[in-house]
């Protein structure tokens, strides 16, 4: 098998390392705590009446309760998990729900409970309890907010601020120290999934969990990541009015999707190419999803936006 070869991986896109079983659980800050694979994450609070969870990927599954007994036992706290908060409803991020039973109160979005009702799966149990656009949440004597600033990854996914421990739960719009998955993470809404980290600005905190990856985030990581997108949006533009599409029709004539395909290709190509070598020593992965990033949002541009959909005279 003959697969390509990428650029080495920056050493600033890896976290610590997992153990045995194959996690690691940190403290953010005081009671705050976050568990990765490596790959996804969650987050949990440890208060005096019991834990509350902050997603429950299926990567993780098991090793959630692992990494919650291990905590609770060394703290003294109780290590019954007693909620658990959806940011959205995909099920990377929400299939291990089923894990902690029936007797946990499930808390998200209400747009998050009806797509999970119309999924009707059950390793993903639909939240009980839900908000509209905003909800402070007390439980245990610690408090979390919930908000939803309208569509952007997907359109239900929510911020989750924690103002007594500076951190912020944005799942699915920035990956700490690479850049973001294909198609930037097969986002819905990507308007709304560019403007997303503005929002995510204006919160107090110092910590951001990602829901994906080996660390955590910083205000720093998220800044990088905006200068990808918005060097993006800038060569894109830049490719679409330098590449005349007259050939690529001509060409296949009546084959038209032929002649689109070869002509935003290579628009996304050109706009890729410049990008991704500017990032390839900063962001893992730059040469291997840039291009698909490209690809969205150029479409974005051009379908949301209207850029250079001009009327015909």
């Amino acid at each position: 098998m003959n697969l390509p070869d990428y650029a080495p991986v920056p050493r600033s896109a890896f976290g610590p390392a997992v153990n045995e079983q194959g996690y690691y659980v940190g403290l953010i800050e005081r009671n705050l705590y976050w568990i990765t694979d490596g790959d996804y994450q969650s987050a949990f609070l440890a208060t005096r009446d019991g834990v509350v969870l902050f997603d429950a990927p299926a990567s993780i599954g098991h090793n959630i309760r692992r990494a919650v007994d291990e905590v609770t036992r060394a703290i003294g706290t109780p290590s019954q998990i007693t909620h658990l908060v959806y940011t959205h409803h995909h099920s990377d991020h929400a299939g291990g729900s089923s894990i902690f039973g029936k007797d946990i109160a499930r808390i998200g979005h209400e747009e998050t409970r009806r797509l999970l009702l119309r999924d009707n799966d059950p390793k993903k149990p639909a939240p009980e309890e839900t908000f509209q656009d905003r909800r402070m949440i007390e439980i245990g004597g610690e408090r979390f907010e919930l908000s939803w600033h309208g569509g952007n990854h997907t359109p239900d996914n929510s911020f989750i601020h924690f103002p007594d421990h500076n951190a912020l739960m944005l799942v699915d719009i920035n990956m700490p120290g690479w850049v973001p998955f294909y198609g930037i993470n097969i986002s819905e809404d990507i308007p709304g999934y560019i403007t997303a980290p503005d929002i995510a600005f204006e919160y107090e905190w110092t910590t951001m969990i990602t829901g994906h990856l080996g660390r955590l985030g910083t205000r720093e990581d998220l800044g990088i990541h905006q200068r990808y997108i918005a060097d993006i949006v800038d060569e894109a533009k830049s490719s679409l009015a330098e590449l005349d599409p007259t050939p690529y029709f001509a060409k296949y004539g009546e084959n038209i999707w032929a002649g689109v395909k070869e002509w935003l290709y290579a628009v996304s190509e050109i706009a890729a190419t410049r990008v991704a070598g500017k990032y390839v020593d900063v962001l893992g992965a730059a040469d291997v999803f840039t291009f698909s990033n490209t690809m969205a949002i150029l479409e974005s541009m051009r379908l949301d936006l209207g850029y250079r959909m001009d009327v015909h005279p």
